[in-house]
Order: structure tokens, then C-alpha cells, then sequence
């Protein structure tokens, strides 16, 4: 079979079907719980002003766009530990996790380094405004050092993803979480802060820690801390999560030994789906500069609807990682039909769950929004662009799933020339000729992006149905 757009709403395969929410219900609440972690910032960030708010989320696009090729590590990790599940060589799975975090460690420390140097130079580069470049060199100046610990994690969730161990990947992230919230409200408002906060919410006994001394309130500051904390603490627990008698007997994953062929291979799928994610973030930064020109309001709002656009991609981003995982397991067994079927499945399910998220957008963006800002012209801004959101889940669904089913094949190159050419040559100009020279303001920017995920999507379309991913060997 090939993928029929018009019998999406069939099940083909309720064996698959149940494969599939199997895998994808853990890895998407840790997603989700991942993105909580810049969704709170966010939020917590947001009572402190559109300066504030601005300075977090292009100080967060900054840094995620250097993480972001950790993503391509990820893939790797994930695409080789599933191939080999279903090959049944399951030693060459924890060859796979050594590897990645090899590859992560050689990539994060130097730009780490690079980041913490020059976080000043970047921030004046991309902002204007003087009060909100001094904001976004205290925020990027610490959330470097968490460059680190975000990359060796990414590693472990594609290992942890491709052996089809998706709840320990969902637990260390809900837990890591959870502290990321606590911290935040210490480091943010500090001792007198946090206990108004906690008071707010009918919680004042979770205040008690932090007002034993008197902590001042760090502000955008505070917010890079805690993420930071919060995530070397769960690089520590995906670690211990390694010595599970089932992992670590299984997979050999503390064997000193690196496979130069799987490493070879692992190098040879990350650079272009890493490069490319680092494209795609850069470009989304020179995005958040084009709206920063037209406005800080516009660029607050862009930031929030961003925090919420983050949130709401993830189911669809935790269907297409065990898309990918069973497209590599099933390819790994040369059953070819089942791996379709897994593709079906998969694209059926994320627009199912991102259309429903959708629906909210249109329907209720001004409250959505209100949990962010009560700025009207935040409001205003955000709520226009999230009921335009709303409309593309379906669409982005698509793409997304699609994405990662042909990565979890190995066809990492693809996706990456098609996003990189969109957003640079088609999205950016578009958005930047439109909404700065010819004066249209906010609206161009965003229905350029909501014209790339189209196209993106009906990319990923014809080279599912082209077929060329099915005979990939990795």
C-alpha cells in the first residue's frame, strides 16, 4: 500500500494501530513535559512585561537553534538502535547510545563555550532595543551551559525510543519537569515572589524552602537557571536509568567498545537532518528579528504563540518518533508492508489529535493568550496568529509525521534540503519584503509561515508515495 490522503480516517491495521499508541502515548507526554519546561518560562516570565517576554523568547530561539542539531544526533540514535531491534542485534543497540553521546559531547562543549563568550555580541546583533538586549545577554548567558546537558539527553531519548522503551523516557521527563516549574518560581520571583506566587495557588507550603533565607528575584535571569538545573538533573536520571537489568544486560551499554561502522553511520544520518534543524532554527530567529523590527508587542505575542505552538506540535512529534521507530524495526525484518502500514496508522492518529488541538486555537485564542499576557496588544497579536495556528495543525500533522517516518527509514537528506529551501529562499524573504518593506506588518510573516507548512507537507507527501525510502539499508 501507499499513503491514501482520502482513507486516512480508516483503520488499516488495529494490530499496528495499537502498536503505534502504544509507543507514542509516553513519548508524547514527555514531549509535551519537555516543552513545559520553556512553556512555563515562559508564563511566569510573561507577568514580568513584553520586554521581558520578548528577551526569554528570542533568548530561547537562540539557544534552541544550537541545540537543535542534537536533534539530528537524536534521529541517528534512534533510527540505528531501532534497524538493529529488529535485526535482532541487540548489542549494536547500546553501541548506538555510546556513539551518540560521543557525537553529543564533541558538538556541546565547544559551542557551549562559543555561546557563553559571545552572548552579549548576540544579543545586540538581533535586538534593538538596548533594556531588551541586556535581558536577552543574562537569559542566553546561563541557558548555554544547559547546551550540554539538552544534547547528551536528546541521545537517550532516541535510545531509550528506538528499544522501544518509551516510558522510562516518559518518566525522567515528567519528573525533570516538575522540579523545572519549582525552580522557576524561586529563581524568578525569589523569596518574597515565590510565596505570593504559592499563596496565589492555595500552595504555600512548597514556598517554605525558598524563604528560609531571603533569595532575590533573578527574573529572565532566574528562568535560564532552572531550566539549566532542571536539566542536568534529568541527564543524571536518564543515566541511572541505564543500570535496569533488562538495559543494561540486553543492550551491553556500559561496554567500553565504540562501532566505527556504526558510528560512521550515525555521523552519516545526523549532519543533514542536524544541519538542517540548526537552518530551520537560525531561520525562525531571523523570523522573531523581522517581527522584533515591526514591533515588540508583535514579537511578544509571536513568542508566546511559539510557546504554545511548541506545546501543541508534540503530539504529533511523539506519534512520528514511534513512526519512526517501527519504520526502522519493520524495515529491520524486510517487512516492508508492515512499515507502510505503520506510516498509515501513524499520519491517521496525528491528525486526529492535532485537528482536535486546533479546533481550541480558533475557537478560543483570546483565553489561551490571557494565560501568557494581559497586554492588549499581546492579546491582540497572539490571538490572530494562534486562530491562524489553529487552522495549519492539520497540515503540520502531515509533515511532522511524515518527516520523521522518513527519517526513521534513513532518509534524513531529503526533508532536510526541501525545510532548509522553504524557510530561506521562500518563507523569509517573503515575510521580510511583505511585512517590513511593503508595510503590511504582523499578518505577512505569519501567512508566509503558514504557506511553508504546506508546502512542506505536500513534500513529504509525494516522496512517501515516490517510495525510493523503501530500499534504504542502514
Amino acid at each position: 500500500m501507499t499513503l491514501q490522503l482520502r482513507q486516512l480516517y480508516k483503520k488499516v491495521d488495529k494490530t499496528v494501530a495499537t502498536e503505534v499508541k502504544k509507543l507514542a502515548t509516553p513519548v508524547i507526554l514527555s514531549n509535551i513535559s519537555r516543552t513545559m519546561m520553556s512553556f512555563v518560562d515562559v508564563m511566569m516570565v510573561g507577568h514580568l512585561g513584553s520586554k521581558a517576554l520578548a528577551a526569554t523568547g528570542m533568548g530561547s530561539m537562540v539557544v534552541w537553534t544550537i541545540i537543535s542539531f542534537s536533534i539530528g544526533l537524536r534521529t541517528a540514535t534512534q533510527t540505528v538502535s531501532s534497524r538493529r531491534l529488529g535485526q535482532n542485534k541487540l548489542h549494536e543497540c547500546g553501541a548506538a547510545l555510546r556513539g551518540g553521546l560521543l557525537l553529543s559531547v564533541c558538538y556541546a562543549l565547544p559551542v557551549s563555550f562559543f555561546g557563553l563568550t559571545y552572548s552579549e555580541q548576540i544579543a545586540q546583533l538581533l535586538l534593538e532595543d538596548v533594556e531588551v538586549i541586556m535581558l536577552t545577554k543574562e537569559y542566553i548567558s546561563f541557558a548555554f551551559i544547559g547546551v550540554f546537558f539538552s544534547s547528551c539527553c536528546f541521545i537517550f531519548q532516541g535510545f531509550f525510543t528506538g528499544i522501544e522503551k518509551t516510558k522510562i523516557h516518559m518518566k525522567v521527563t515528567i519528573t525533570s519537569n516538575i522540579l523545572n516549574v519549582y525552580l522557576n518560581a524561586g529563581f524568578i520571583y525569589g523569596s518574597t515572589g515565590v510565596e505570593n506566587f504559592f499563596q496565589k495557588h492555595n500552595l504555600n507550603f512548597l514556598s517554605n524552602i525558598w524563604t528560609i533565607f531571603e533569595f532575590p528575584a533573578l527574573g529572565v535571569k532566574g528562568a535560564a537557571i532552572a531550566t539549566v538545573l532542571a536539566s542536568a538533573f534529568m541527564l543524571v536520571y536518564y543515566f541511572f536509568m541505564l543500570f535496569n537489568k533488562d538495559i543494561k544486560n540486553t543492550f551491553l551499554v556500559f561496554s567500553t567498545k565504540l562501532r566505527p561502522s556504526i558510528l560512521i553511520r550515525q555521523i552519516k544520518l545526523a549532519i543533514p537532518q542536524g544541519s538542517q534543524e540548526v537552518f530551520t532554527m537560525s531561520g525562525y530567529v531571523v523570523f522573531y528579528k523581522v517581527v522584533g523590527i515591526i514591533g515588540i508587542y508583535e514579537l511578544a505575542a509571536t513568542e508566546v504563540v511559539f510557546t504554545i505552538l511548541q506545546v501543541s506540535f508534540m503530539p504529533a512529534a511523539g506519534i512520528g518518533q514511534s513512526c519512526a521507530t517501527l519504520v526502522g524495526k519493520y524495515m529491520g525484518k524486510r517487512n516492508i508492508k508492515k512499515a507502510e502500514v505503520s506510516i498509515h496508522e501513524s499520519t491517521r492518529l496525528s491528525l486526529f489529535v492535532m485537528g482536535a488541538v486546533g479546533v481550541f486555537f480558533v475557537l478560543i485564542p483570546e483565553s489561551i493568550i490571557g494565560l501568557f499576557s494581559t497586554e492588549k496588544e499581546v492579546l491582540h497579536f497572539g490571538s490572530l496568529a494562534l486562530r491562524l495556528a489553529g487552522v495549519l495543525q492539520v497540515v503540520d500533522a502531515i509533515g511532522m509525521t511524515l518527516w520523521f517516518a522518513l527519517s526513521g527509514a534513513g532518509n534524513t537528506l531529503y526533508p532536510s534540503v526541501v525545510e532548509s529551501t522553504l524557510i530561506w529562499f521562500y518563507f523569509l524573504p517573503c515575510s521580510y519584503y511583505f511585512g517590513v518593506k511593503l508595510g503590511y506588518g504582523f499578518v505577512a510573516p505569519w501567512l508566509f509561515f503558514g504557506s511553508y507548512l504546506l508546502f512542506f507537507a505536500i513534500a513529504m507527501v509525494w516522496k512517501i508515495k515516490e517510495g525510493s525510502w523503501k530500499e534504504i539499508t542502514i
